[in-house]
């Protein structure tokens, strides 16, 4: 089951945060058609926050059709984000995390980390980086 998190410093509000986090756990494989997610208590037991806006998230997720609300039984996934490139993230992630030890090894904090990386995905994609 997912674990959510909310950094209540990123500036994303905090229900755009669950419905990413949920995203991106099904397009890595860590969510699956049928699962369930955590219910509204949990998750507000989890990460104290006001339970309108992980219903907010909820919401969110069956908009997009990622998720369908069954009434005393809780929230599913109904579809997957995985696609063909799915079975080359095991070797890149390998290579990731070699590279963020090789930057802490370098002296580089969490946040120097986060902004070579973001630097370098926005040249990657061609876009300017300020």
């Amino acid at each position: 089951m997912i674990e959510f998190r909310i950094d209540p410093r990123s500036g994303v509000a905090p229900y755009r945060q669950l419905v990413q986090q949920v995203r991106q756990a099904l397009r890595l494989g860590l969510l699956h058609e049928g699962d369930r997610l955590p219910t509204v208590k949990e998750v507000v037991a989890q990460v104290a926050i006001n339970p309108n806006t992980v219903l907010k998230a909820y919401r969110e997720l069956e908009h997009e059709g990622l998720a369908s609300g069954r009434p005393g039984l809780g929230t599913f996934v109904t579809r997957s984000l995985t696609d063909a490139s799915f079975a080359a993230h095991t070797r890149l992630r390998r290579e990731l995390v070699q590279w963020l030890d090789a930057a802490r090894r370098a002296g580089l904090d969490d946040e120097s980390i986060a902004a070579l990386f973001e630097s370098a995905f926005r040249d990657a994609a061609g876009e300017d980086v300020a």
